[in-house]
């Protein structure tokens, strides 16, 4: 009897939870403006979170990045991580954006050359050898990035920010910080870093106190506000305009996925999809294979760099191979299926996931080195 008694009570309580028509029911509560609006209570960790720095995070990230190969080498030209495969794989791609218009991306390959790391010893797993005294964890140096001198580096004077806001994969796990936190001496250990070092998501580290206070375990995208008026955390609902919940991107709308990104002294000035590519302007290869100029590509999207010295092809996140800036003119590209969600540059077929440019001549000691601790 005792058991009947509380399957009855399970299934009266299951059958509350839905609706007339046997959906579950979702919640709403009432933002700032007064208008309900249905979301999925999500609580925000109240302090700063501890990003832990360790071996078996970058063993994660890892697989991770086999993962995206093996997907990409199966004909999947954009592979989805773990995290985002919930319907939030829209933020994939860890865009920064000023007052919504986009000013870069944050993975290694794509730091701009000024940008130098800061670095943290920090211990880390290590093989411990059977019969031997070994303590399992080694010392190793771990390398970090400032938010500030990344916001410089990009062009942006810190004194003119009014909110920075770097978002996790839930709205509310949002930190926020405003022009004077990021001019404080605590701004020093405001930090970035990736989880497999040189590759990975990035994953911010934030000193105690600083800002709003919160964190999330990786970072999905990066706002700056400096004319525009910044929306807020409204709390169980997320960030706030003008009495509209903002799903995407504040000032642009949906965040940016895909494509080869192009910079010019380390400024955004071009995406490159192959589906928006016209096939009418192609000009067709010996073999008939379809190649496209990039100089009309990016004069098509108002992007007409000059002064060019130097054309730099980055994959797997490092300057592999670069062409003289002169070489712009009738620089030829493909975009098939061989170049694994990239593009195939010149005679010789040089896959580039990003095209980095500059005016001037880089000089060995600028260009990033990866070092046995990275790997």
């Amino acid at each position: 009897m005792r058991s009947i008694l509380l399957s009855i009570v399970v299934v009266f309580a299951g059958a509350s939870c839905k609706d007339a028509t046997g959906k579950q029911g979702s919640a709403s509560t009432t933002g700032s403006a007064g208008s309900a609006v249905k979301v999925v209570a999500a609580d925000a960790p109240k302090g700063p979170q501890a990003m832990e720095t360790t071996y078996d995070k970058m063993q994660a990230d890892k697989l991770d990045r086999q993962a995206e190969a093996d997907a990409k080498k199966a004909g999947n030209e954009e592979w989805i991580p773990a995290e985002h495969k919930a319907g939030a794989s829209r933020w994939k791609d860890v865009g920064v954006y000023v007052d919504g218009k986009p000013m870069g991306f944050l993975t290694f390959g794509e730091l701009p050359i000024a940008l130098k790391p800061v670095w943290v010893q920090d211990k880390v797993s290590a093989e411990k050898r059977p019969g031997t005294e070994d303590p399992g964890w080694r010392w190793a140096k771990q390398r970090f990035y400032r938010f500030d001198q990344y916001l410089a580096a990009i062009g942006i004077d810190v004194k003119s920010i009014k909110e920075l806001h770097v978002y996790g994969p839930k709205f509310a796990e949002t930190n926020i910080s405003t022009g004077k936190d990021l001019l404080s001496a605590k701004a020093k250990e405001f930090k970035f870093r990736f989880g497999g070092n040189v590759y990975g998501k990035p994953i911010a580290h934030v000193p105690r106190g600083f800002g709003n206070g919160r964190s999330a375990d990786k970072i999905a995208s990066v706002m700056v506000y400096i004319k525009k008026k910044p929306p807020k955390i409204v709390h169980n609902v997320g960030l706030e305009l003008d009495g509209e919940i903002q799903n995407g991107v504040p000032y642009y709308g949906e965040p940016i996925r895909g494509g080869v990104r192009v910079y010019m002294d380390d400024k955004l000035i071009a995406i490159v999809k192959r589906q928006e590519l016209d096939a009418a302007k192609a000009i067709k290869s010996p073999t008939g294979e379809l190649t496209w100029k990039l100089a009309d590509v990016l004069a098509a999207q108002g992007a007409m760099p000059k002064n060019v010295t130097e054309i730099w092809a980055v994959r797997d996140q490092k300057r592999e191979d670069k062409f003289p800036g002169a070489d712009l003119a009738t620089l030829t590209f493909a975009a098939n299926s061989q170049a694994k969600g990239g593009l195939l540059l010149g005679d010789k077929q040089i896959r580039a996931n990003t095209i980095a440019m500059h005016s001037r001549a880089l000089k060995p000691d600028e260009l990033p080195v990866v070092t046995p601790d990275d790997e």
